[in-house]
This record gives C-alpha cells, sequence and structure tokens, in this order.
C-alpha cells in the first residue's frame, strides 16, 4: 500500500500563507461559518422533531378525550353558524333608537366634564339591511388638552357601550400651545324599539 505524503502540500501551503495571509483570513471566516450554518440545521431538526411530537402528543390527548362515538371534526370545516343565543345577546347590547339624541346630549355633558369645547358636530343617520340595525354617526370638532380628549374619548365607549370610536385626527397650530384641536367620529350601534 502506497502511504501518502503531505509534506510538499504543507510547505507549499505554509509558502503561500507567508506570502498573501488574505486567503487564509477568508478560509478561517468560511470555515466558521459553515460550521455555524451545520449547527443551526442541526438545531433546526431537533425542533422540528420535538415539534412534531408536541403535535402528536396533543392529538393523542384530544383523541383520547373526546368520545369514541363522536367522530372528529375535520380541521378545514367552517366556522359554526352563530346560536340563537349569541344573535339574541348581540342585539341586547345595542342601543334604542330612539334615544340616539340624549346619547349625543351625553357627549356634550362628557366634553364638559373633561374641560373641552365642543363646535357643532355632524350627523348622519345610516341603516344595515343585511345586520337589520341603524347606526347614527357624529363627527365631533372637539379642542382641548390632548389628555382631556383622550379621557374624554374613553369616557364615551364606557358610558355608551353601543359606540364605537372610529377615527381620531390632531392638529396643532403650533408647538407651544397647549390646545389641540381634534375630530373624533363615533358610530352609534342601535335597534328598533320592539
Amino acid at each position: 500500500m502506497k502511504q501518502l505524503s503531505f509534506g510538499p502540500l504543507a510547505l507549499r501551503l505554509q509558502l503561500a500563507l507567508r506570502a498573501n495571509p488574505l486567503p487564509a483570513g477568508g478560509a478561517v471566516v468560511f470555515l466558521a461559518c459553515a460550521a455555524g450554518l451545520a449547527w443551526t440545521l442541526h438545531a433546526n431538526v431537533e425542533l422540528d422533531a420535538e415539534r412534531e411530537a408536541l403535535l402528536a402528543a396533543r392529538a393523542a390527548r384530544q383523541a383520547a378525550s373526546s368520545s369514541a362515538a363522536a367522530p372528529a371534526a375535520p380541521s378545514t370545516a367552517a366556522a359554526p353558524a352563530p346560536s340563537a343565543d349569541s344573535l339574541d345577546a348581540f342585539y341586547a347590547a345595542l342601543g334604542p333608537r330612539r334615544y340616539a339624541e340624549q346619547q349625543v346630549k351625553t357627549l356634550f355633558t362628557l366634553a364638559a366634564k373633561n374641560g373641552l369645547s365642543l363646535s357643532q358636530g355632524e350627523y348622519k343617520t345610516g341603516y344595515d339591511r343585511n345586520a337589520r340595525l341603524s347606526t347614527y354617526q357624529v363627527n365631533l370638532p372637539v379642542k382641548g388638552s390632548y389628555g382631556a380628549i383622550w379621557r374624554f374619548a374613553f369616557g364615551v365607549l364606557r358610558a355608551i357601550p353601543f359606540a364605537s370610536l372610529d377615527d381620531v385626527s390632531f392638529r396643532r397650530d403650533s408647538i407651544g400651545d397647549p390646545a389641540v384641536e381634534a375630530r373624533l367620529r363615533l358610530t352609534f350601534y342601535l335597534k328598533d324599539a320592539p
């Protein structure tokens, strides 16, 4: 058997490195990157194996907890239709349409409580035939401090649970001006009286 000799090869490598050390640095960086990549791939394989084991354990647990008579629901099944109780609870949460103007009065009361000045707002009614509910949209120009405007907005949402804050925009004339002008768009979701 012929014995391999690396002596001449090692000598040539040493001479090449003394002449130009840049390729050696590149080789070291390359080897470090290759080792890091190998480690990352190994770690990903281990994580995938652990994830599959957890999913299998979860599936086995769910299969054991479900009764044998009930077939397993496919994962692509459509969402169940809302029950009558859920729909009744939704409509019960809506405000009465005939008292929409009283809710506007609540807005002005909350604004005064927070030290805000309200200019005349814009009001628009609507009806969504598919949802069978009315909407009362209010656009309010408000002027006051930034904190007071947010306290007012959150106070409205607490006082009128069937209201939504759809949009808020702020404007300040100058940086040093403590008063901020804001425009709030609120929508009240209302039902007809039974």
